[in-house]
């Protein structure tokens, strides 16, 4: 089941976002679309990973693993053949900084689907043979992860990133401590995350806001007023320059690189945006792709992209090569780097660059999940529906000197810190 997105036929997007307030005091966004007869629902508490115990990571992602393993009268067994029988689609995830949830069912099945993730966000039963079952699913995936070169390059780079900072541990958890989270745990952790004061909602689909305020009420307002988080200090990407290998029997190597970035609400945000897809977001016309790739044909994939956790913007990109390759790729993509930070991009990289982005951005709008996903991420990057509209134009508003300038602010002089995951030669 696909949702497509509603017919927004006018250039305004701000305009078809209503900004209801419930009865019990909850903000949501809403689209409001007949279009078709579906109704997608995203949602984020502010937490996430960087609130597992120090000792104990890996607890919020249990935590979102274990809500739609039962709930209410429902053991894991009938709630999934609910979910299934209605054709919903409901799950949960942990990132660094949130957990989410989604939800997308037929406008008919709206009421079953609205009191699943009720029971869910609010009589999980978070059974013990559940809990161990979801426990060990989270191991083999820490196994596999031990003998895959890019996971093991990510996580040495996270590691050496943020060494004694909550971003450095790992999200899933680690195999030493892992077998240690208890269910009183992740109901400690849900008592903390589970707050309507950080919620954000994003609904889009055949629902009318007065229906809807009420269901939302029915869902959240139960929860406690406020939450209970460990404060997530500030940081930069430590350790600039320098290269730390980690030794895996494969054939090739994953190179993971990456410095500090610029935050949303720099002034030069979106000229950050454009140089980083002139220099590696643009998958087929980026620098480091035509240079890496098309003209020494030294690696499989290569790209850069703008990572912004809450507490820590991040330029970081990867590279997969052939293990006698990897020396010489790092120096080409460390080059490029460089010489890009030092020179931007000619006139014609720019219009190119800005041309994409700016027609490209109607691809985040083409379903319904989609569109309340991006309702979602405006709340918690605390920017209005009238983004919606204004991001375009500010695109269009770089020109050479302000893409020369954030360049130069987004990489500096050029230094990087780097992983490198595999048995490269030379390095």
């Amino acid at each position: 089941m696909t949702a497509h997105a509603p017919d927004v036929t006018t250039a305004s997007r701000a305009q078809h976002v209503q900004k209801i307030v419930t009865p019990a005091g909850l903000t949501v966004w809403l689209v409001e679309s007949y279009a078709v007869p579906l109704i997608a629902m995203e949602f984020a508490l502010r937490g996430g990973a960087s609130q597992d115990p120090v000792d104990r990571p890996g607890v919020a992602t249990l935590l979102a693993g274990m809500l739609d393993e039962g709930a209410g009268p429902l053991d894991a067994r009938s709630f999934h053949r609910a979910i299934e029988d209605q054709a919903i689609h409901l799950g949960f995830g942990a990132d660094r900084d949130s957990i989410s949830g989604h939800l997308q069912t037929l406008s008919r099945n709206a009421d079953q689907a609205f009191q699943l993730l009720k029971l869910a966000l609010t009589q999980a039963r978070l059974e013990a043979d559940d809990v161990a079952r979801v426990r060990s699913q989270l191991v083999a995936e820490l196994k596999r992860d031990a003998n895959d070169p890019e996971a093991m390059a990510a996580k040495a780079f996270r590691e050496t990133a943020f060494p004694n900072h909550a971003y450095g541990r790992p999200v899933r958890g680690d195999l030493a401590t892992i077998d240690q989270l208890t269910r009183e745990d992740i109901i400690a952790m849900r008592e903390r995350l589970f707050s309507i004061k950080d919620l954000k909602i994003g609904v889009v689909g055949a629902i009318d806001a007065e229906t809807l305020a009420l269901k939302i009420d029915d869902i959240f307002a139960s929860f406690a007023k406020t939450n209970d988080l460990i404060t997530t200090p500030p940081i930069q990407v430590a350790n600039i320059g320098q290269c730390k290998t980690i030794h895996i029997d494969v054939p090739q190597s994953v190179i993971r690189f990456g410095r500090p970035g610029v935050t949303k609400n720099d002034p030069d945000y979106f000229g950050v945006v454009v140089a980083n897809h002139i220099l590696g977001g643009g998958t087929f016309t980026a620098r480091l792709f035509r240079e890496v790739r098309e003209k020494r044909g030294m690696a499989y994939s290569v790209y850069s992209q703008l990572n912004e956790y809450d507490h820590c913007p991040m330029f970081i990109g990867a590279a997969a090569t052939k293990n006698e390759r990897a020396k010489e790729a790092l120096e080409v993509i460390e080059e490029e780097v460089r010489r890009f930070a030092d020179a931007g991009p000619s006139e014609e990289e720019l219009d190119k660059a800005k041309k994409y982005l700016i027609g490209s951005y109607a691809l985040r709008f083409d379903t319904s999940t989609k569109i309340a996903s991006q309702l979602v991420n405006l709340q918690l990057d605390g920017f209005e529906p009238s983004y919606l509209d204004q991001r375009n134009d500010k695109i269009a508003a770089v020109d050479l000197e302000i893409c020369r300038r954030s360049a130069k602010k987004l990489l500096g002089d050029g230094g990087l810190l780097v992983t490198v995951a595999g048995d490269p030669v030379g390095l």
